[in-house]
């Protein structure tokens, strides 16, 4: 069960894919850009906000299940995945949704739960391979 409402004050307080790792999540409206921003780990990562909206439209142009292909930004994502996607020269923002370089990978990992939570898509949990869809 996910506890939070996704601000600073109170963040999303959800499980990775594989409901292995702890993570927190809130929307940050007033960064430069606006942020959605992920501890997991003592690390913070930080995705751009418009990613969310982004990518429930590519999954809802998909129309299929979608693997997440989870990786670090210093490794290939592969090819047809949601991480693939969220640092595509082809995407909306034309690269990386992710803002600290160096931690602007694993998108698959970290904001597929948010999608989930929101009600915008349906997110496989199992021990890997998982798969997102849009609803």
């Amino acid at each position: 069960m996910t506890q939070g409402s996704g601000t600073k004050d109170d963040p999303w307080q959800l499980k990775t894919p594989p409901n292995t790792s702890d993570i927190l999540m809130y929307r940050d409206e007033t960064a430069s850009p606006p942020a959605l921003v992920c501890f997991a780990s003592g690390t913070e990562l930080r995705y751009q906000l418009r990613c969310i909206e982004d990518a429930v439209a590519m999954l809802k142009a998909h129309g299929d299940w979608m693997e997440l292909g989870n990786a670090d930004e210093q490794k290939p994502a592969k090819e047809g995945t949601l991480e693939a996607w969220a640092r595509s020269p082809d995407n909306p923002v034309g690269g990386f949704y992710g803002i600290k370089k160096g931690l602007r990978g694993r998108f698959g990992n970290y904001v597929s739960p948010v999608l989930e939570v929101l009600g915008l898509a349906e997110l496989e949990h199992g021990p890997r391979n998982n798969r997102i869809r849009a609803r």
